[in-house]
């Protein structure tokens, strides 16, 4: 069956619906959702019952870049800067210099046993270098891993950055592959660029970004979700025109907007983390669509053998030589090499060679989807039997909330406040979003004469206001005192 106008809508919402359905359950076997949702789409395929054909990567590609920066900003709004800032190192190192391990390792293992050349071989490991942002994020929060001394923010702040490095990496590879007159030397221009550029742009729009949604007002709270997809949007497309790297700067600008004080950030954040899904359910679907499993069966043998290694060998030896600097436990080092989960954004990366029509594309597309499937399969199902095994998990009530658990929870606090606003008090005439209120109290209402208003983070604050705040600990209420300044 081909996808047209009058059927997409109607076969796309049934896809939607099954992987819903059918992932709900799937974790009571074990199976990974975002696997499923890839099995399902290719079922759906020209070589499953469904018989869709879809053989487009032009369009593939273009929906995992879309997805991806969904996932990534989802990622970064609910990346906390407190848990992230100890571990800010290491996990930068593990982004940048174990991604290149990662690349060099494997491609030099894969030259040595296939007919691929030195750049072709360098190519592949560098599609596969990154742990995928999509995978890392939905498996670890939906199995609900508490694990010992910051090692969750480590993996999820290195899943969430490394996804540039491995993308400039394979778009340098491939610019070897496509003109071997080039020497090896010519692509560091274009990692200096894309990071520089990349990391500034993430910064500034990440402010510029904050300053328009605190100050536009807007008449429907809907508005603002849409507000930030237009800014994301806006941030990733302006900073891959002037040649920077989109990725990185969307995941910036995301770290440093979910950790401000923004208005209506509930509604952003919950409508973020409802797209995140939906874009990991229509990226693993399209990419399942575009396979042809007839055509990955011949490689199975190598992309095994290559898998493998990636797992036994190249990921844990770009962890061990990247921590070397860091006190850190060797079980913790050994859950961080194996918690290396591939899953979409190689198989994206790998739509780049079968766009430029390399020789080997076809083959490096079909070996990069085996080796997404079997690290979701192996590594994705084992994470919380090898964190036991390790001695690294802790008892799921003994997990810290985030800032996001608690604004998410429907009614975490248990001490009320009621504090009156008087003529000099700091924060009359002034906007709740403006006072730097602390994120683990919220002003539930506020009593002005005879009304009771519901505020939000654009409500100005008025003097003989009296201000009901909700918080759980005792030394939540005092800072809220010297937050207004009040003795």
């Amino acid at each position: 069956m081909n996808l047209t106008i009058e059927n997409i809508v109607l076969v796309g919402s049934i896809l939607l619906f099954i992987s819903i359905v059918v992932g709900k359950t799937s974790y009571k076997f074990g199976v990974p959702t975002l696997l499923l949702f890839l099995a399902i789409g290719m079922l759906a395929g020209s070589d499953g019952i469904g018989g869709i054909r879809f053989d487009d990567p032009k369009i593939a590609q273009f929906i995992g870049i879309v997805s991806l920066n969904f996932i990534l900003f989802s990622g970064g709004l609910d990346t906390n800067w407190e848990a992230v800032k100890p571990i800010i190192k290491e996990g930068l190192v593990l982004s940048t210099l174990g991604v290149l391990l990662t690349a060099l390792s494997l491609g030099t293992f894969v030259w040595f046993i296939t007919d691929f050349t030195i750049y072709e071989s360098m190519l592949l490991g560098s599609i596969v270098s990154s742990t995928d942002a999509a995978a890392v994020f939905s498996i670890l929060r939906s199995k609900r891993l508490a694990l010992k001394t910051n090692l969750r923010p480590t993996l999820e702040l290195e899943s969430g950055s490394n996804d540039p490095m491995a993308y400039v990496l394979t778009l340098a590879f491939l610019t070897l592959v496509v003109h071997q007159d080039q020497s090896v030397f010519s692509i560091i221009p274009l990692f200096l660029q894309q990071m520089i550029l990349g990391g500034a742009a993430g910064f500034g729009f990440g402010k510029l970004s904050k300053y328009i949604i605190n100050n536009i007002k807007l008449d429907f709270e809907g508005l603002y979700p849409v507000l930030a997809i237009a800014l994301m949007f806006i941030t990733f497309s302006a900073t891959d025109f002037v040649g920077g790297n989109g990725f990185l700067a969307i995941y910036i600008c995301a770290v440093y907007l979910g950790n401000q004080d923004l208005i209506h950030k509930k509604t952003i954040l919950k409508m973020f983390d409802g797209l995140a899904w939906l874009m990991q359910i229509v990226l693993f679907l399209t990419l399942g669509l575009l396979v042809f499993p007839s055509q990955i069966i011949p490689y199975i043998g190598i992309g095994l053998l290559i898998s493998l290694f990636l797992i036994l060998v190249a990921r844990p030896i770009s962890v061990f030589v990247s921590l070397i600097f860091f006190k850190m436990r060797m079980k913790r080092r050994f859950y961080i090499s194996w918690v290396g989960l591939r899953g979409a954004v190689p198989i994206v990366f790998a739509t780049y060679p079968l766009l430029a029509g390399i020789d080997k594309a076809n083959m490096i597309f079909n070996i990069v989807f085996f080796i997404s499937v079997t690290s979701i399969l192996i590594q994705g199902t084992t994470l919380s039997i090898v964190a036991k095994w390790l001695g690294v998990a802790i008892p799921e009530k003994a997990k810290r909330l985030t800032t996001t658990d608690l604004l998410f929870a429907e009614n975490p606090k248990t001490i009320m406040r009621e504090i009156a606003v008087g003529t000099d008090c700091y924060a009359a005439n002034k906007k709740i979003v403006d006072l730097g209120f602390p994120k683990n109290a919220i002003i539930a209402m506020i009593k002005r004469g005879d009304k009771y208003i519901t505020p939000n983070g654009s409500t100005e604050i008025e003097s003989d206001d009296t201000l009901i705040v909700l918080a759980d600990q005792q030394k939540i209420i005092d800072e809220v005192y010297k937050t207004l300044r009040i003795e």
